[in-house]
């Protein structure tokens, strides 16, 4: 028998890799998570849990997450001519993003909630979309879209063909003729150069054909998924000479007689992340599109389309926030530093509470909001996700790329390279508060919502009164933000300076009442007292005295790695 000599054995040692987290896959994401599986039931979607558990085992697998990895290092290419320069106008995609994306339309992320609309269907298809972001957000575009856009598509002259391809539950990337495929998925394409987010400000123009056709020349500055099979557009009609206005128009890829519409992709954008999913500036001369809806009223006619996209950007940065705390939590777990687990020593204990604190706040968002869009809900819930909806959509995505870093932080060196997930969460976090309304965008829509509708601030008080007398710090705050909100709508010429404070403390204020009402007592507490407390601190990590940071850990670690 050989002997080592000391030398040889440090030497051997140091060669080993230990201390180092094992990779975390084969896991059910959805099981695994228990504030999600809690909150599903809560929200009446728990006859989903059998379909939410298949869907959590697939994006657990390594490969599903090796795809999403391979998505976003092979990057989205533009053909714009073929080899004899003929305009061709398509991008490539890598197959893991067709495997990713294909995974997602068979488990209805897409339109679940449109084609089987039975009692909490909004609830579960929302948990599935978050699924599916929380391993690869960029897909999820075209995803999201493609559910939005079934609202303005509903009641208008292609629904009867274009919606049977929308709920299909297959997925093929050519393009095609309707009849060529069974599916489809729909992209829009609103912003222009000159204008972003005023889309009033547009200069492309719609000149009439016949019927309902018209014929399109102009520009979009913001695309995204252009191989989607159709678009809803935003251009300036006009027939026989006569302005009609803003106008919404439905623009398929491949025209009925087999032919490709005009549909000129000029480059892709290079993002700061979202690189699974191209994103392009287009060109449409003499493009044939369908109006939708009535003319010159384009903005009404897409904006249901809008709210669920929006609806959406929240889903995906809880989701991302998910990805965040599990990664977070289980290289935490498997890591020793100055002779302890670091899960278990206090400073980062109390980091990862909080992170997972956020989450559970901005999950619980999500899903209520989701709740209000149901095919039945009542008209105090679809008054209230008038308002709740950019409100959230404001506050849950701006605290994203915030809860990202955090979290990639308590990964240390690994969470800052790109072999690690978090490095590309903290580059997605911020397309979710940028894309479908900026800040202020966002934040004036709430000042429209209550300037236009009474019944939402009626519903939004009484979403709060739900927990009134639980909590002193809530009510005190609750109490502020009514007031305000109150303040505002008194003196409208002076609300725009007020919006994002106004925007901010109803959020908290609505995620306060949630957390009463559907975490665990002490998580409640810890949240309402770290957000709104006389003591709370800017950072996070910084819990109130007295909290007990494990406990509320444990709930979110993943059992593999308790």
């Amino acid at each position: 028998m050989t002997t080592l000599s000391r030398g040889q054995q440090a030497e051997l040692r140091t060669h080993t890799v230990d201390n180092q987290p094992p990779w975390r896959t084969g896991l059910d994401e959805y099981t695994a998570n228990v504030p999600l599986v809690q909150a599903v039931a809560a929200f009446g979607a728990d006859h989903a849990h059998d379909a939410l558990t298949v869907t959590g085992t697939r994006v657990g697998t390594a490969e599903f997450q090796g795809d999403a990895e391979r998505a976003n290092e092979h990057e989205p290419v533009l053909h714009a001519f073929d080899r004899w320069g003929h305009r061709l106008d398509e991008v490539e995609y890598d197959p893991s993003y067709h495997r990713v994306i294909g995974a997602a339309v068979a488990d209805g992320a897409h339109t679940a909630s449109w084609s089987d609309p039975g009692p909490g269907a909004a609830v579960a298809r929302a948990a599935t979309f978050m699924l599916y972001a929380q391993i690869e957000p960029g897909h999820a575009c075209p995803v999201s879209m493609t559910h939005a856009a079934v609202a303005s598509i509903a009641d208008t002259a292609v629904a009867g063909t274009w919606l049977p391809r929308l709920y299909a539950r297959t997925y093929d990337p050519r393009l095609s003729v309707p009849g060529g495929k069974r599916s489809a998925l729909i992209g829009m394409a609103m912003t222009e150069k000159q204008g972003g987010s005023d889309v009033r400000a547009n200069t492309t123009v719609a000149e009439h054909d016949t019927g309902e056709d018209y014929r399109i020349t102009g520009h979009k500055w913001f695309c995204s998924a252009p191989m989607s099979d159709a678009f809803l557009v935003l251009a300036q009609t006009r027939r026989s000479g006569r302005d009609e206005g803003l106008s919404c128009l439905f623009v398929p890829r491949v025209l009925p007689d087999g032919t490709r519409n005009v549909f000129r992709i000029q480059r892709l954008k290079d993002k700061l992340g979202n690189r699974a999913n191209a994103s392009s500036e287009i060109e449409f001369d003499g493009t044939s599109g369908i109006l939708l809806g009535e003319a010159g009223r384009g903005v009404p006619t897409i904006i249901e389309m809008v709210q669920r996209t929006r609806l959406d950007c929240v889903l995906g940065t809880a989701a991302g926030m998910r990805q965040a705390v599990a990664e977070a939590t289980w290289h935490a777990r498997h890591r020793r530093a100055f002779g302890a687990v670091l899960a278990d020593q206090p400073a980062m204990t109390a980091v990862l509470a909080d992170l997972a604190l956020e989450y559970e706040a901005a999950l619980l968002s999500g899903l209520r909001l989701a709740q209000s869009f149901e095919a039945d809900a009542r008209d105090a819930d679809r008054a209230f996700r008038r308002l709740a909806t950019p409100v959230l959509k404001y506050w849950v995505c701006k605290r994203g790329p915030h809860h990202a870093y955090e979290a990639m932080e308590s990964l240390g060196g690994n969470g800052y390279t790109e072999g690690f997930p978090l490095a590309r969460r903290y580059r997605e976090q911020p397309v979710m508060a940028i894309w479908e309304g900026s800040g202020n965008v966002i934040a004036l829509d709430v000042l429209r919502a209550l300037g236009r509708d009474a019944a939402s601030a009626a519903a939004l008080a009484a979403e709060l009164d739900l927990t009134a007398g639980e909590h002193p710090i809530l009510d005190a705050h609750t109490r502020r933000t009514l007031t305000l909100l109150t303040d505002v709508q008194r003196a409208p010429d002076d609300a725009a300076a007020q919006a994002r404070r106004l925007t901010e403390m109803i959020a908290l204020a609505l995620q306060g009442s949630l957390m009463l009402r559907f975490a665990p007592r002490d998580a409640a507490e810890a949240f309402i007292t770290a957000r709104l407390g006389d003591d709370r601190g800017a950072q996070y990590g910084t819990l109130p005295r007295g909290t007990d940071a494990a406990r509320i850990l444990r709930r979110h670690e993943s059992p593999a790695a308790v």
